[in-house]
């Protein structure tokens, strides 16, 4: 199928974006890199009265840091998060879980703000920032506020932006720079949607004691999970095999996944599981392997 009519405007400057879409309200959809969109607007399941293109908005791409936060304007090219250096030094969990979104051609058109606005509970962008402790910008024609990702997330595919408002920049704290991390997924294939993905940060002291750790989980529940149980009983003890197992069954233990087609509920609460304790222990091996000895099970 193909998209229903629609009116095409390219605003100039952020704030006539947010006037267009408060003229519109629900009729109007933003587009930049449409790697979403577009499938959904050729199935028609949104019709919207007008597409307001965005892409062109320079002062939305960018990637730098002050040293407390690395900063990702919201149109900034998923393969440039990617291949940035920046990134690489001061969030290596973003690099290492950018690969995963579909295909290259799929990262050199979408959006860094693209993925994390359309909120599927699955996706990689969104489970890495919230294992990163990000935070957005969001603005309106009237202001900018920050709000936290623990509280972006609403429900399925909803987050907290309001009608007239727009995503402008990812902010990550970058102060204490966490030494493990991991990322890992599963999907039938690559560039598939994964059916379990889960992402951890973590430290640790100069005995091998966890000192700090965030664990989050995609594809188990309406809106990407950030694992407190689980990482509450790994601070202050040094990773064994029991203690792995222990909190990668917290993990698992309130989340709720729905069965479909692809996985049924009672697998991916396996997967998310196993993919749980993947992570932390991957995070915990190379926090210690940077000050000292590797973990060995």
């Amino acid at each position: 199928m193909k998209p229903a009519a629609f009116d095409y405007l390219r605003p100039s400057n952020v704030e006539e974006a947010c006037q267009l879409l408060m003229e519109y309200g629900e009729e109007g959809k933003l587009i930049a890199g449409g790697q979403s969109l577009l499938p959904i607007l050729n199935m028609r399941l949104s019709t919207p009265e007008c597409l307001i293109d965005i892409s062109g908005l320079q002062e939305l791409k960018y990637i730098g840091s002050d040293g407390e936060w690395l900063n990702i304007g919201a149109l900034t090219r998923q393969r440039d998060v990617e291949r940035s250096a920046l990134v690489k030094e001061k969030a290596p969990l973003l690099s290492e879980a950018l690969p995963f979104i579909g295909h290259m051609q799929t990262r050199n058109r979408g959006t860094f703000g693209g993925s994390l606005v359309h909120a599927d509970p699955t996706a990689e962008i969104p489970l890495s920032l919230l294992a990163l402790n990000a935070s957005v910008v969001i603005q309106s024609v009237e202001e900018a506020r920050e709000v936290e990702l623990n509280d972006f997330f609403i429900t399925y595919l909803t987050t907290d932006i309001m009608p007239g408002e727009i995503l402008r920049e990812v902010k990550i704290p970058v102060g204490s720079i966490p030494m493990g991390y991991s990322f890992q997924e599963y999907s039938r294939k690559h560039g598939d949607f994964a059916l379990v993905a889960a992402a951890c940060v973590l430290d640790t002291d100069e005995q091998n004691r966890i000192t700090g750790v965030r664990l989050t989980l995609g594809g188990v529940d309406a809106v990407p999970v950030l694992a407190a149980d689980a990482a509450d009983l790994l601070i202050g003890e040094k990773l064994t095999d029991t203690l792995l197992q222990e909190a990668s069954r917290a993990a698992s233990a309130h989340v709720d996944p729905e069965g479909d087609l692809h996985a049924s509920r009672e697998y991916r609460l396996h997967l998310a599981q196993v993919f749980a304790a993947k992570v932390m222990e991957t995070a915990y091996n190379r926090a210690v392997a940077k000050g000292g000895t590797a973990c060995s099970r």
